[in-house]
């Protein structure tokens, strides 16, 4: 779940709502039944006592009940300090760690570029983000030390580490943020391994699949692991969901989410979305053998990851193209391009009609996506790129899904070049796929943006009540979302 802020102003008067939504795992161990009304009870309590001075509801939609909503505020005015002449001490982040600091998270190690001088354990900082700037060649420029600060503050927060403790371990929490310009309150620890924090159109996606036991499930982009889990809890942890994944580090993730939670139907590969189908030519066996990726090792950096809906301080490969390699350690946190090191299995690639059901939660351009404190990087042409690595990966779950399976697609986005565009091109160029009914529906576009908006122009009539776009100026007030599902007939020989 992501915690979601409205807003990037810091005026008081302007004030909007911040809501975020839990997604309570129904206790699928023992009993692989849904929660019982005390289990449910004792997670909301618990819940409740981690956002004191929160409002938290639970979710009124069908099918939700073990979903709970945390609201937050903001934007909020922070007092910093700051003298004539004196500057207060300051904790510069990356601009994806702050992404994440106003969703009510605290600074880790990793997403900080630098610190002021002499600064101890249990001093009072201020929280700053870097944000790329113009460069004099007409690209983008990132450098934590420029001089206009103006407007960038996003909190101020006590060291839970000195400054040479900081840039001499690779984990741990760097800044405890208890003032905020957008206060959420961080579930770190909360209840581990029984909520998991994501976004409603995220929890949405899994129940629109309809995974059944028993089936074998494809989740193409599945890192970090949050609809993966969704999946395999509504299947009630019978059959098998595979994970995969191109990023060593993010594979590593998804395992330890599925440790925690208890579950056991959930395989994970590192694999490139774009090379998952194998040809049954080939007479090697489906998997390579396991490796061990050493600890400090710079493999898999998450500068070429993909972008997921739950990944809302990580960036695309096609959106990063255009920015050189040099500065996405300074936009993503130096830290995160350190390989952790763990057992990951690589996958050479499935066989076609492998599986019964494919989530592709493909990367994309995230537009849609609250925070977002700059989006300078993505280009007319970077869009379209956007669109092309979309098809290429659509293109590999049509080989995939078995006759009588069923596709689901989503992303972040509100790009409809990369939405309804990918559904005709689906359509067109696949004769045997049709678009399915939603057994989850909450949102559709009425008939009067319809007719002001050119992107329907990719539907036909009838297929835009098809399909589900999540508009973040709607009063369900999420991410910007969209979801597809495809129904797979019999294909040709």
């Amino acid at each position: 779940m992501r915690q979601q802020s409205g807003t990037e102003s810091t005026d008081d008067t302007n004030q909007r709502d911040t809501h975020a939504e839990i997604f309570i795992g129904p206790d699928h161990k023992e009993s692989h039944i849904p929660p019982t009304s005390y289990d449910l009870k004792k997670a909301y309590l618990e819940v409740s006592e981690s956002a004191q001075n929160y409002p938290i509801s639970k979710c009124q939609i069908r099918g939700l009940d073990y979903v709970v909503f945390v609201k937050g505020s903001g934007p909020h005015t922070v007092n910093y300090g700051y003298a004539q002449d004196k500057p207060p001490k300051e904790v510069i982040v990356s601009r994806k760690c702050a992404e994440a600091v106003l969703r009510g998270a605290q600074v880790y190690v990793p997403g900080v570029l630098a610190c002021s001088a002499h600064v101890e354990k249990g001093d009072v900082v201020a929280v700053s983000v870097s944000v790329e700037q113009p460069g004099q060649d007409g690209g983008w420029v990132v450098d934590p030390y420029f001089l206009e600060r103006k407007g960038l503050y996003i909190g101020q927060g006590t060291t839970m580490m000195s400054r040479a403790g900081m840039f001499r371990v690779l984990k741990g929490t760097a800044v405890d943020v208890n003032d905020r310009v957008f206060k959420l309150p961080s579930f770190h620890d909360v209840l581990e391994g029984e909520i998991f924090l994501q976004n409603l159109p995220s929890i949405v996606t899994a129940h629109v699949l309809e995974p059944q036991q028993g089936e074998k499930i494809l989740d193409m982009c599945a890192a970090p692991g949050g609809k993966t889990t969704a999946v395999a809890i509504l299947m009630k942890d019978k059959g098998e969901v595979v994970a995969v994944d191109r990023s060593h580090n993010k594979v590593l993730d998804i395992q330890k989410l599925a440790a925690e939670m208890g579950l056991n139907c959930i395989t994970t590969y590192k694999l490139d979305a774009l090379k998952a189908v194998r040809q049954r030519s080939e007479s090697n066996d489906m998997h390579t053998a396991s490796f061990v990726a050493q600890e400090g090792s710079d493999k898999d950096s998450t500068g070429n990851a993909n972008f997921s809906n739950e990944q809302a301080t990580q960036t695309t490969k096609a959106c990063n193209a255009v920015l050189p390699k040099s500065i996405q350690g300074v936009i993503n946190g130096r830290g995160r391009s350190h390989c952790l090191g763990g057992r990951v299995e690589k996958s050479e690639g499935f066989y076609p009609n492998s599986f019964d059901r494919v989530l592709l939660d493909a990367p994309c351009s995230a537009l849609g996506l609250r925070p977002r404190l700059f989006a300078g990087e993505e280009t007319i042409e970077g869009l379209r790129n956007h669109a092309k690595y979309q098809r290429k990966m659509f293109d590999q779950a049509v080989q995939l899904v078995r006759p009588g399976g069923v596709i689901v697609y989503s992303t972040c986005t509100i790009n409809p070049g990369e939405n309804e565009a990918l559904v005709r091109y689906a359509l067109d160029s696949y004769k045997f796929l049709s678009l399915a009914l939603q057994n989850m529906a909450l949102i559709g576009a009425s008939k009067d943006d319809r007719e002001e908006v050119e992107e329907w122009e990719w539907l036909r009539p009838g297929e835009e009540d098809l399909v589900q776009r999540f508009d973040p100026s709607s009063p369900l007030d999420t991410i910007g979302f969209f979801i597809a599902k495809f129904n797979v007939g019999p294909k040709d020989d």
